[in-house]
């Protein structure tokens, strides 16, 4: 029985690193390249393709000779990202980046005209400004609303600005040239910074995260007082920002390509 046990684990595992074979470099394998390249013998890779080939979880090639990966390998990574939360997700990286800037920092969706905070991570400091979850914020003067009209086709900008920007402080963007032009910025930059536009005295930078189908679904942002968060503050934290939003992206299956600018 143990033997039994032991056998079945040893077989999983080299269907694994048969799996693991395929890459960019080499998407088709005939059988002995793949038993050469896991350091099998060319029957038992022979046996373990067969059954993968079962399970469509490898395909033959047009050629008929060689294989490659199949759809079914698709299929499971889509029921992955069906069931990912992207709040249960991002959170340990957001703890990770909150240590390392020790300033507030908040995750939102955008939800009927406006971004919706659904997670936050407090500063040590006395004085420290966050949006609390559950707290709806407009999207033409925050730095995550507009990464996400960045994101909005022409029809959905046009849309979205048919209804008058109220401004909430002298900084708000209220004309909508102005903020077209603030948008074609955030496109060519790939995040956005609130100056003061939400709420005197605070400044905000944010940065985009994608998910497996390249899409924008929440933008991650810093916030602080502008004593604080000062641009030579905004340079430092920022790449440790866009690497904590790009590492999310990646966990949620992100091709690797930027959408606002490729």
């Amino acid at each position: 029985m143990a033997e039994i046990e032991e056998y079945s684990v040893r077989a999983v595992e080299r269907a694994i690193q048969i799996l693991n074979s395929f890459d960019d470099e080499h998407p088709e394998r005939g059988v002995s390249e793949i038993a050469e390249a896991v350091g099998l013998h060319k029957a038992t890779a022979h046996r373990i393709i067969t059954t993968l080939l079962k399970y469509g979880l490898i395909e033959r090639s047009s050629n008929g000779s060689n294989y490659k990966l199949g759809v079914q390998l698709l299929e499971l990574g889509y029921r992955v990202n069906r069931r990912m939360d992207i709040r249960q997700e991002a959170l340990p990286y957001i703890n990770q980046l909150g240590k390392e800037v020790d300033e507030a920092i908040d995750l939102s969706v955008f939800d009927q005209r406006q971004v919706l905070c659904i997670e936050m991570v407090q500063s040590s400091h006395a004085l420290t400004i966050a949006a609390s979850v559950g707290k709806r914020l407009p999207a033409h003067c925050t730095a995550g609303g507009k990464l996400f009209l960045a994101h909005f086709s022409a029809l959905q900008l046009e849309e979205y600005l048919l209804d008058p920007l109220r401004p909430l402080t002298p900084n708000s963007f209220t004309d909508p040239v102005l903020l077209k032009e603030e948008l074609l910025r955030i496109k060519k930059e790939g995040y956005a910074i609130d100056e003061e536009e939400l709420e005197l005295g605070v400044r905000a930078v944010a940065a985009p995260i994608y998910n497996h189908q390249n899409i924008m679904v929440a933008s991650l942002s810093i916030a602080g007082p502008v004593s604080r968060i000062s641009n030579e503050r905004v340079k430092e934290i920022l790449p440790k920002l866009m690497q904590t939003t790009l590492d999310i992206s990646l966990r949620l299956g992100f091709l690797g390509k930027n959408p606002i600018i490729d």
